[in-house]
């Protein structure tokens, strides 16, 4: 019998405290490549602080991380604690999409795609603007390249984001929450690029509110409660079938919402 193969993410009892408040109390994940992975829990239960740990743009105050030839032991004083060098290495890898959209409003649509490639990657600029071009007729904003971001709408902006993160070409994306800024009407168009990423074998790992969208496109959610996982499984299972009160508490909490806000937009003015 074959092997199992190795995950792409390794993630072992993974800790973060902001003073004396413990956010993560000892996390525990393997993502294999071509996984998506959907992150769901209440506010404030340590999703976006996990995100922000994996490519260490919050650093860990323990755990280990593993990710392709990199392994990182953040204990203090640890030898394997992360370089700045490392650091760079492991973010040029690892693309990560936020709730603002986190554009550079003085540069053009183009401008903003073909920045990173060509200072962090040192790609010359035909090959960055090639590449960059190809990801903007993908996600339908061709026409808008010589625009700047405060010219276009929040799922436009949205989309350019990830786009400036794919042309990285990452090995692993992490979206943090990223249609919680946008109007209900702008949802969908950027959750439908996220799915044709999924179906073309991207590598995911998503906090998202949308919980139809876990269930439909993920392989497996995950539920956070209070700095640990609390529920790890495929997405029709935990949010049909949930095994614990805190996650089918939450599930009737989103769905209440989720109604509300179908009603409050649908209400004629």
């Amino acid at each position: 019998m074959a092997a199992a193969p190795e995950p792409l993410l390794r993630i072992r009892e993974l800790r973060k405290n902001f003073g004396a408040h413990e956010v993560l109390k000892g996390i525990s994940l393997d993502v294999h490549a071509g996984e998506v992975v959907s992150v769901i829990g209440a506010s404030g239960s340590g999703k976006s602080t996990f995100l922000r740990c994996i490519n260490v743009m919050e650093m860990p105050n323990a755990g280990f991380l593993d990710f392709e030839d990199a392994h990182f032991d953040f204990a203090e004083g640890s030898r394997s604690r992360p370089s700045e060098a490392q650091l760079r290495a492991l973010r040029a890898r690892i693309g990560m999409v936020f709730q603002s959209y986190n554009l550079w409003p003085h540069m053009t649509v183009l401008e903003n795609v073909i920045e990173a490639p060509m200072r962090v990657l040192g790609r010359p600029r035909a090959e960055a603007v090639a590449t960059a071009e190809s990801l903007l007729e993908r996600i339908g904003l061709a026409d808008k390249r010589g625009a700047y971001p405060s010219r276009l709408s929040g799922g436009q902006q949205q989309r350019v984001a990830i786009a400036r993160a794919l042309a990285m070409k990452p090995r692993l994306m992490l979206f943090d929450e990223v249609t919680s800024a946008l109007d209900p009407e702008l949802v969908g168009e950027v959750l439908a690029l996220m799915a044709s990423l999924a179906q073309e074998g991207m590598t995911m790992l998503l906090v998202t509110h949308e919980i139809g969208f876990a269930r439909e496109v993920s392989t497996r959610t995950v539920f956070f409660d209070q700095g640990l996982i609390a529920e790890d499984g495929p997405p029709r299972e935990v949010l049909r079938r949930p095994k614990s009160e805190r996650l089918q508490q939450f599930l009737k909490r989103v769905l209440h919402e989720h109604v509300a806000d179908e009603v409050a937009g649908g209400a004629q003015p």
